[in-house]
């Protein structure tokens, strides 16, 4: 059986994390998705997730793709496969060729992981959808006022 794994914030979930989970299970017989918590969020982006990971955690469970979720409590991918054992490990590929994942490559080589990448979905992102929301309040309400 293979067992996939991946993780993400899923803050302001949009259709970018759905086509990752749903590439992610066409690849595996059984997914497992760590949701990051917010204490570590904030303890690499210096700041906190929008959605409580409690709502962001129980999302990710209501999606058909996923088998199982997890929380993300650590960056550190390997101590996650000691825990779950998963075969195969999805994530973007913004991320591909970068130092950590590089290295990451090699110690998953010795534990029979295999890293997959999938295209990062253009035209949306937690980020865009912050920065629309931001405009739309400050910008476009004060045309109103």
């Amino acid at each position: 059986m293979l067992v996939g794994y991946t993780t993400g914030v899923f803050d302001l979930f949009h259709s970018g994390h759905l086509n990752i989970l749903k590439r992610a299970k066409a690849n595996c017989d059984y997914l497992i998705v760590g949701v990051s918590t917010d204490e570590l969020v904030s303890s690499y982006k210096d700041k906190s997730p929008i959605v409580s990971f409690h709502e962001r955690f129980e999302i990710i469970q209501a999606i058909k793709y996923v088998d199982k979720v997890v929380p993300q409590e650590s960056m550190d991918k390997l101590v996650a496969w000691e825990k779950l054992k998963f075969n195969l490990h999805f994530h973007g590929n913004d991320w591909k060729d970068s130092t950590y994942y590089n290295e990451l490559q090699k110690k998953f080589n010795k534990v029979g992981v295999k890293q997959i990448y999938f295209p990062y979905t253009k035209g949306t992102s937690t980020s865009y959808l912050k920065e629309k929301i931001y405009n739309v309040v400050f910008t476009e309400n004060k045309k109103t006022v």
